[in-house]
């Protein structure tokens, strides 16, 4: 047992840590400082009750063992990370989250779509993934432009729906300063209405990007080549090498992580005017 008390005794160092970084001025340096402190500690932990409580490495491996994996598997985990994220998610978000923007302009403009085509968006949007996959890979094929038509049909809608509330966020006095000027709609649209969307717009771009890799690893489960990152989960599975889906999953997790992170960098360069920035 002096994995677990050593894990624990870990927690509690490090808890009492946490809470007095808490207390201090908070910084950049100190807003990393926490996460990547509080992510040690679960390590730790997890790490110090599976081998004090002796679990079987197939129903949960160690994260030693998980990084052993990692290790040793580099050049599978690669491949897999391109076929699933850079061919899948990356390219579906782009044309999904595009599509997104383009059609909200559209139903802003357009009436007829703002009747028409917003019910059938909210229908679509309804459809479990479960049940489209399969059939967008029987359309698309195998490989990885039927796991990112997955991925557009994800994104597509909460992109839209989020650009038509930012649409909607300049005020009826600043579009009737427009028209005192004489500016066309396009002109409204790309020196008022846009800049005043963008953090709706960003809202759905930052959504998407969970979005887009939960649907392309989970298309992979219904057709894929013989890589990618959903594939390699539902074949080691099977085979009960529970490292390798770990280690998948920790790769999943950290692109991820670093997509979100990047979109959210974005965020603050483009409405760095906007008071949801400040202090950050």
């Amino acid at each position: 047992m002096i994995w677990v008390f050593g894990a624990l005794v870990f927690w509690a160092v490090a808890w009492v840590v946490n809470v007095r970084l808490a207390r201090l001025r908070a910084t950049r340096g100190l807003r990393l400082l926490m996460p990547a402190l509080f992510g040690l500690t679960l390590l730790v932990v997890w790490e110090g009750l599976v081998r004090g409580l002796n679990l079987p490495a197939v129903i949960l491996p160690p994260p030693s063992a998980i990084g052993a994996r990692i290790a040793i598997s580099l050049p599978v985990l690669w491949g897999d990370f391109v076929q699933t994220f850079v061919k899948g998610a990356l390219s579906g978000y782009v044309l999904g989250c595009g599509a997104g923007v383009l059609t909200a302009i559209a139903i802003d403009r357009s009436p007829f779509l703002q009747r028409g085509l917003l019910p059938v968006g909210n229908f679509i949007a309804a459809l479990p993934i479960i049940g489209t996959a399969p059939i967008l890979v029987m359309w698309f094929g195998f490989d990885w432009q039927s796991k990112a038509a997955v991925v557009v049909a994800m994104v597509f809608f909460p992109v839209m729906v989020n650009t038509l509330q930012g649409l909607a966020a300049a005020d009826a006095m600043q579009r009737d300063l427009m028209k005192t000027w004489s500016a066309s709609y396009l002109q409204t649209l790309t020196r008022l209405r846009l800049p005043a969307a963008m953090p709706f717009i960003f809202n759905g771009l930052k959504i998407a990007t969970t979005l887009a890799l939960i649907g392309a690893i989970v298309a992979e489960f219904f057709g894929s080549p013989i890589q990618g990152m959903g594939f390699r989960i539902s074949t080691e599975v099977g085979r009960l090498a529970l490292d390798m889906v770990w280690a998948e999953i920790a790769v999943a997790a950290l692109a991820g992580s670093a997509f979100y992170g990047a979109v959210a960098a974005c965020e603050r360069a483009v409405t760095f005017w906007h008071p949801s920035q400040r202090g950050l």
